[in-house]
């Protein structure tokens, strides 16, 4: 994998231009908040199309990944291959099927308070790159904008974390994860004596550790920017850190931990994050394209907060296969029976939240990425949609409760 110069070409090799890796890793892991903070690339404005053919021309630096301009965001959203370190995510020869049974919803109005525009609208006001909508099995609704197809990949950002849970409760179907009650030292030794020693799994997946953590990007002093995001140096940073609460108390966003719940599963299983899901989920569930995964550093770990690259209908298929509660089309259990049930149950300290899954009551629960990327899954209607987007702010109140209104906007269209 070759990092990109700051003009956006490509260096030879790394030996010739070796990239700051602190400052990749540590941009990068910003990337893993999800609607917390809000971020705006230099130039506020509505994301162009572009040609694939074109998107080289466009290629911004990957040290300034959160401030790349609309034309950036969609050239790079797409080619994080050509400009971060990945790992790829094989898939295998058989497809899972998805049968069209389309429906034209480009005017079904969107309302929110006194406010209202279409899916068409939408798709253009919120720098849509593809959305698809799936009931029953099959496909209602795909769309694409921007430049991009049924083939395109594109960077998935905190919807990962969601995947990550999931990986998590393979690990413990394999046998490699005994239960989530497991203290986080058993399978990450070099934190003993550190205040992890009280802090189950649960608790990490949950965002409830207990330990102290300050995740203000408006502080310089803050642990999330000053901490050290390469995977050795990240241990070391965060066996320091005192007790701040109760394990399971309290949620406290924290973008660390997810990494940390990251190198845990490596641990565990003895291999890499990108390996395991191709064999757990993407190759026997049937995705249709390989995916790839953005690393924290040359030759290491998968990010465990963000980042897989994977095109919109395998974006869909996750969502099936949490939906369908972690089996395959044969009905081989890959996760627990009522891991997908206690994943998405609110937890004590915030009862949004479950083992990274968001939840909106009433049985609906999304993976959700900073710039409009997310997968919803609603059980009681069987539905799931998944987004691609390439929104001028990485996070914003109104921008989330139009999308929120779009799923449901959606969902209610196509009731039977």
């Amino acid at each position: 994998m070759r990092p990109a110069n700051t003009d956006g070409s490509f260096t030879r090799d790394f030996e010739e231009n070796p990239m700051n890796v602190d400052n990749f890793s540590r941009c990068l892991s910003l990337l893993c908040v999800a609607c917390v903070l809000s971020y705006a690339p230099s130039a506020a404005a509505d994301a162009p199309t572009i040609d694939p053919a074109d998107d080289s021309k466009h290629f911004g630096s990957p040290e300034n990944v959160l401030f790349w301009t609309p034309e950036q965001q969609v050239a790079g959203y797409r080619n994080s291959d050509k400009i971060f370190f990945t790992r790829t995510i094989k898939a295998g020869g058989s497809v899972f099927p998805l049968a069209y049974e389309l429906v034209d919803l480009s005017d079904v109005e969107i309302k929110r308070n006194d406010a209202s525009m279409t899916v068409s609208e939408y798709f253009t006001r919120q720098s849509v790159a593809g959305l698809l909508v799936i009931k029953d099995g099959k496909i209602l609704y795909e769309r694409y904008g921007l430049g991009n197809t049924e083939d395109s990949k594109w960077v998935s950002y905190s919807v990962a974390k969601s995947v990550v849970s999931m990986l998590i409760g393979a690990a413990i179907q394999d046998g490699y994860i005994k239960s989530v009650d497991e203290k986080v030292t058993s399978y990450l030794p070099r934190l003993k004596g550190s205040s992890y020693d009280r802090s189950s799994i649960a608790n990490l997946l949950q965002m409830a550790s207990g330990v102290q953590w300050n995740e203000d990007y408006a502080d310089p002093e803050s642990d999330v920017a000053t901490a050290s995001w390469e995977t050795i140096a990240l241990y070391e940073f965060l066996r320091n850190k005192p007790r701040h609460a109760e394990p399971g108390e309290t949620f406290n966003y924290n973008t660390a931990e997810t990494n940390l719940a990251g190198t845990l599963l490596r641990s565990a299983i003895g291999n890499n994050l990108s390996t395991y899901l191709s064999e757990k989920i993407w190759q026997p569930f049937g995705m249709e394209f390989d995916g790839s995964w953005e690393l924290t550093e040359p030759g290491g770990g998968e990010f465990g907060g963000c980042c897989i690259n994977a095109t919109l209908r395998d974006y869909g298929r996750i969502g099936l296969f949490a939906l369908g509660n972690g089996r395959l089309a044969d009905g081989t259990e890959v996760l627990p029976s009522g891991w997908m049930r206690a994943s998405t149950t609110p937890s004590k300290g915030n009862t949004g939240y479950g083992y990274f899954w968001w939840l909106s009551g009433q049985g609906v629960f999304e993976a959700i990425g900073i710039f409009g990327q997310g997968i919803y899954i609603n059980r009681e209607e069987n539905v799931v949609i998944a987004i691609h987007s390439a929104r001028p702010v990485a996070s914003n109140d109104s921008d989330w409760a139009w999308q929120a209104a779009l799923y449901a906007a959606v969902t209610n269209a196509i009731k039977k």
